[in-house]
């Protein structure tokens, strides 16, 4: 799969159910995933396995993914700082 499918792909991974979550992950998505590791990747795929209440809670700081990768992930995504 050639680079821009694989964007499609995750794209649609990001679309969510609340609206503040396509945000973050579309603006996250725009700005740093071409900069992304191999295993940032990863631990994004793995991000979007969550259901979107625990991502929620992630993201407005209800709580913490106990996974420091995670947790660093989300703290990157919540500032699009790449």
């Amino acid at each position: 799969m050639d680079a821009a499918e694989e964007l499609r792909r995750l794209r649609w991974q990001c679309r969510r159910g609340m609206l503040e979550l396509d945000l973050l992950f579309s603006r996250f998505l725009d700005a740093c995933y071409s900069g992304l590791s191999s295993e940032d990747k990863s631990d994004l795929l793995r991000l979007l396995n969550y259901q979107d209440q625990i991502l929620q809670d992630w993201f407005f700081r209800a709580a913490v993914p106990a996974d420091v990768r995670l947790r660093e992930l989300v703290a990157r995504i919540r500032s699009v700082h790449c």
